[in-house]
Parts: structure tokens; sequence; C-alpha cells
């Protein structure tokens, strides 16, 4: 049974070295997969020429689109695509990390089940600090937000267009996905998680540091306020 077209956003950053190469392995698998789909490639603040790249991919098919964003940030990015894509099935997902089998197999899910939230868990890091530190951050999201959720960050993300307020989403920073799962929570959007096992990377380097992971667990307690316990 169709159950619709699949819009997926992919936010770029400074992905120049790989960007073609991972836009090229998604189509392939998802043309293996079936069914209609198209992606959104939304560069934001690159000083690479990751937008040129992507400016040509869109251009060799109908199936990808572009959008150039001055300023970086990947929820700011995530929203942005989110406001273009018409798909039934919306997605986004970490182009860095996501490999063409996990965006597959998540797109398979979402096929399979239209009427629930898919999104990757990842069961391993890349090393013990990460490891720390994620753990440190989901078990402060699940106190403080009453998340039933493990890996918040974990992408790909695939929700259906009539859970709309997914489409509302407010952060422009990494505390967007945080948002995405807290809304689901509250508004009862069902959710699969898939386990992933891989911690590859296609290449760059993670924007995730010690400053920023700061931020992320000071903003936890921001998304409290809004999106916290009720009961």
């Amino acid at each position: 049974m169709s159950v619709g077209r699949l819009s997926i956003v992919l936010p770029v950053y400074n992905q120049e070295d790989h960007i073609r190469g991972v836009v090229e392995s998604y189509r392939s698998v998802l043309d293996r997969l079936g069914g209609d789909y198209d992606l959104l490639l939304v560069t934001n603040g690159c000083t690479d020429h990751s937008p040129r790249i992507c400016t040509e991919l869109a251009a060799d098919s109908e199936r990808i689109n572009t959008l150039d964003l001055q300023q970086g940030g990947w929820g700011r990015a995530v929203r942005a695509g989110l406001r273009e894509v018409s798909g039934e099935i919306i997605a986004y997902t970490n182009t860095a990390r996501t490999s063409p089998e996990i965006l597959a197999l998540c797109a398979s899910y979402a096929r399979a089940y239209p009427e629930v939230v898919v999104k990757a868990n990842r069961k391993i890091r890349d090393n013990w600090r990460r490891r720390a530190g994620s753990l440190l951050y989901n078990l402060q999201c699940r106190a403080l937000l009453d998340l039933p959720i493990w890996d918040i960050n974990g992408t790909p993300k695939i929700f259906p267009r009539s859970f709309t307020r997914l489409l509302d989403l407010e952060r422009s920073d990494d505390l967007i996905d945080a948002e995405f799962v807290a809304i689901c929570r509250r508004e009862g959007y069902p959710v699969i998680e898939v386990p992933v096992l891989s911690t590859q990377r296609h290449g760059g380097r993670s924007t995730t540091n010690c400053g920023s992971a700061l931020k992320m667990y000071r903003g936890a307690f921001e998304l409290r306020r809004k999106y916290g316990k009720t009961r």
C-alpha cells in the first residue's frame, strides 16, 4: 500500500569532501527501496564549496532540491528544511553520520508504520568521553522532561505530516532534537527506536565540543519550563 512521498531534509555544513558520495549513496538505496521520495540539501553557514556541490547535485536530479542559509546551526537548518518540504512522510538526518543502510532501514519502518515516529537509537559512541557525555545528557532529559526515549539526538527522525506539531519546532540550535522528542511525548505521538551499532563518520569533524555540550545541558532546563512534567 502506498503511503505517499518521503521528503528527507539533509542539513549540510562544510562537507565538500564527502557530501556528493553521501547523497548518491542515499539515492541508490532509496531507489532500491521503492516508493516516491525527494531530498532537500540545506547548506547552512558553509565556508567551503558545499553549496556549489549541492547545487550541482540538484541540477542532476529532479528528486534533489537545495536551500542555502547564510547562518549556521543544526536546528536552524532542520527548521528551514521542514518548512520547505511537502511529502506525506518527513524526515531529517545527520549527513555526516547516517549510513545509506540505516536511512533505508528507518525509511522502511516509516513506510510499514506510517502513523508513528521512527528514530535511530545509537547504541555505541566513538570514545568513552562521548559515551559519558551522551549518557549524562540523556539522563538529564529523561528526568527533566519525563521522556521514555534513549539517544535524544539520534537520527534519522521520520514522522507523518499529520503529526503537525512537529512541523512547528522552535529551537535553532542542537536542542531541537530534545524539543522534537518532548513534543512527541506531550502530544502522544508513538515512537519506534531503531538500534544503530555503527560509529562510522563519512568525513569532516563533529561540531560537538565541551562548549556546545554545556549549552545543551543548560538548554535542557529551558525546555523543562515549556515541556516538563505536567503530572
